[in-house]
């Protein structure tokens, strides 16, 4: 039915139409000046060195760099930071819309260096502006020409219990090394932030639960070996040094350990089928995630990696009174052009509808 007929044909419909792009256009209105006072923020907030940065709201420029780096669970890429999600095409009726179904997010400490010093960033409740590494449709189906779907998403989707039979649509995004980044943040004290631990799940400003992983590897060309950690599959098996375990070993400890009885995931990490009671949880998957999250050690010789500063003085971070914190993989002059266009659009275009 064409829209001026369906229009015409009951004033109700007029009148929805007509809240609905009221609505709509008091949204678009008001986000257009949240993101016009953002570009006057970043206009108005010096461009700092880190070495002479100051206390306070800063921006700064430079490579990511740090004496850590991990695997990303989808491209399998070297990475300091990683948002991997999935999502499933849900039929509703007539249409159809992708349903987020997945999502995992981890860090290991990073900094930036702009060749001046190095300063800790503590990605935590940033807002994010990375480059997409991955974006790719998969669809188990003689009737879908897309690409075959790689093990890593499949195991990817299986520790979350999705059905990789259905159509999926997968995205990642990077913090990988030398990758350029802009940060406007709160340069402030070190609040007991310790470079040197284990990565933790990067928390959303809604969030605040943090999650430690083992297996990091110092940047020193050496490989460490941690204290005395035992893990066990069950009560009835027996105890074994994490250095001691396989692979598969590790994986089916992590399983275990969270408390995931789901089918998929043990078939897919090959190491059979485990019953339990217990169903997986948030904090379960996530400690899936970081025991898959393959830790290594990076190439560079024991100078560069003493040359990172595990316990700082200093941190880039969100303030407790100032709560902008952006981390863009644009330059400034790139990010007030899109925050330009974009808060203009919205703003007259807004009215408009």
């Amino acid at each position: 039915m064409p829209v001026a007929t369906f229009l015409s044909s009951r004033p109700e419909n007029l009148l929805l139409f007509a809240t609905v792009g009221a609505i709509a256009g008091a949204y678009w209105f008001i986000k257009g000046f949240r993101l016009l006072q953002r570009k006057r923020l970043v206009l108005n907030t010096p461009t700092s060195k880190v070495r002479s940065a100051s206390m306070g709201l800063v921006e700064i420029s430079g490579l990511a760099t740090s004496p850590y780096v991990m695997t990303s669970p989808l491209k399998q890429a070297r990475c300091y930071y990683y948002r991997s999600v999935a999502w499933q095409l849900k039929q509703q009726g007539k249409n159809s819309t992708w349903e987020k179904v997945a999502e995992e997010i981890l860090h290991v400490p990073f900094y930036l260096d702009d060749d001046s010093a190095k300063v800790l960033v503590d990605p935590r409740g940033a807002e994010l502006d990375l480059h997409c590494d991955l974006q790719q449709e998969y669809h188990r189906s003689i009737l879908f020409t897309g690409p075959e779907m790689p093990g890593s998403v499949s195991d990817f989707l299986a520790r979350h219990g999705v059905d990789p039979d259905r159509r999926i649509k997968v995205e990642e995004y990077c913090i990988k090394p030398k990758n350029f980044l802009f940060v406007l943040g709160t340069l402030s004290q070190n609040p007991g932030l310790d470079a040197s631990v284990t990565p933790a799940w990067a928390e959303r400003a809604d969030q605040g639960q943090e999650t430690k992983a083992p297996g990091l590897r110092p940047n020193n060309g050496e490989d460490v070996v941690e204290g005395a950690q035992l893990i066990k599959l069950s009560s009835e098996g027996a105890a074994l040094p994490a250095t001691a375990m396989t692979q598969q070993g590790k994986i089916a400890a992590a399983l275990s350990k969270a408390g995931i009885s789901n089918p998929a995931a043990w078939t897919a990490a090959g190491v059979g089928i485990k019953t339990a009671r217990s169903e997986p949880s948030s904090s379960g998957l996530q400690a899936v995630a970081i025991e898959t999250a393959v830790m290594t050690e990076q190439q560079g010789d024991s100078d560069e990696a003493e040359s990172f500063d595990l316990h700082p003085p200093v941190v880039l971070m969100q303030g407790s009174h100032q709560p902008a914190f952006f981390i863009s993989w644009r330059s400034q002059r790139d990010v007030i052009k899109l925050l330009g266009w974009k808060s203009d659009l919205m703003i007259w275009g807004g009215p408009a509808l």
